[in-house]
């Protein structure tokens, strides 16, 4: 994405995300074993997992030891045959982490339903070693991972930090699914002009935007619902999934898109608004609009990247952006410091 850096703040999950992200992962830890609920029985050597999915699970580390391989396993399948899970999706989900150390003995040290935060996982940037247990399943669906001990070594060749004593275990709760063309539904209401682009639906693809002849760009920062969604209103600090479309105003010429990228064409984006992690005119443009809305975005240059790219082949002058707002969710809240007396989940961002 060309809107300067843009991060999922991911609160936990962290030793999946930790070697998702590297070109290799450890050689012992290529060989997991996965079972699945309906067709075989659990691995034993996981801890028991009960509950609702939808509530934090309850964990039986009961006359169990730690494992020294990757065990993988759904402890529970969702309800929705329209709703399974693809390799190259983003999935919204909750997640509880435990370092186990001993037989019996776990200690929880992440929960996204204590934090009220969620996770964004782009499966298309993870191994297969992480998402098979997620692939193929359907939302609403609950699995177990478990991890070996992490070799300090290993892990400073990874650039992580030095891993705590132990096991870890993940249960994670699939809450939604974003997948490849994925657009907000509803027809459009306006397709913009009056001094402003056209924007043509195209049904469930990407939309054609067409810039006007012969006419200066506004002075200033335009947002306009093409469709207008039936969701919450975007809040600063929140992690959006979107699908958009980036053009420079001068030349109608396309320079940024979901649509296009190679390798996951039509996969949405995700990055945190109102943070000041895109430009200005995202952040501006975005916070205040509802969930499920289409809007066409025209930012002046002083909100974007400027009149002159400072890089060649980057965006100048005045940009316009169709942005299709398909969820928000709420990011981890900061740490408290040490000491001062404030409760509430541990929102550890990588």
């Amino acid at each position: 994405m060309r809107l300067r850096a843009a991060a999922i703040a991911v609160p936990c999950f962290a030793v999946l995300l930790a070697v998702s992200s590297c070109s290799s992962i450890p050689e012992d830890w290529r060989t997991p074993a996965f079972l699945q609920t309906g067709e075989e029985e659990l691995d034993d050597r996981l801890p028991e997992v009960s509950g609702k999915v939808g509530k934090e699970p309850k964990v039986d580390f009961s006359g169990k030891t730690p494992p020294q391989e990757q065990i993988t396993g759904v402890v529970e399948q969702g309800d929705g045959e329209n709703e399974l899970i693809r390799d190259s999706d983003i999935i919204q989900a909750d997640v509880v982490e435990y370092q186990w150390t001993a037989e019996g003995k776990a200690k929880k040290t992440q929960s996204t339903y204590e934090s009220g935060a969620p996770i964004l996982l782009n499966l298309g940037q993870m191994s297969e070693d992480l998402t098979q247990g997620m692939i193929n399943q359907p939302v609403g669906s609950r699995i177990v991972y478990a991890f070996p001990p992490q070799d300090p070594a290993q892990a400073q060749q990874m650039g992580q930090p030095s891993p705590k004593p132990g096991s870890s275990v993940s249960i994670l709760d699939i809450r939604e699914r974003y997948g490849e063309a994925e657009v907000v539904p509803g027809e459009q209401t306006t397709n913009g002009g009056d001094g402003l682009p056209t924007v043509k639906q195209q049904g469930h693809d990407r939309p054609d935007i067409t810039i006007p002849e012969d006419t200066d760009p506004p002075g200033e920062l335009e947002t306009v619902p093409l469709i207008e969604g039936e969701g919450p209103e975007v809040e600063a600090g929140q992690q959006l999934v979107v699908q958009y479309t980036g053009m420079q105003w001068k030349d109608g010429k396309v320079f940024d898109s979901t649509w296009d990228r190679q390798g996951a064409e039509g996969v949405p984006a995700t990055f945190i608004i109102g943070d000041g992690q895109v430009i200005e005119g995202w952040d501006k443009g975005l916070v205040g609009q509802k969930v499920g809305s289409r809007l066409l975005l025209v930012i002046p240059p002083g909100m974007a990247y400027g009149e002159k790219a400072a890089q060649p082949g980057s965006p100048e002058g005045t940009l316009v952006f169709v942005v299709d707002v398909l969820d928000a969710v709420d990011s981890a809240p900061p740490e408290q410091p040490a000491g001062s007396g404030e409760g509430g989940g541990s929102g550890g961002g990588n």
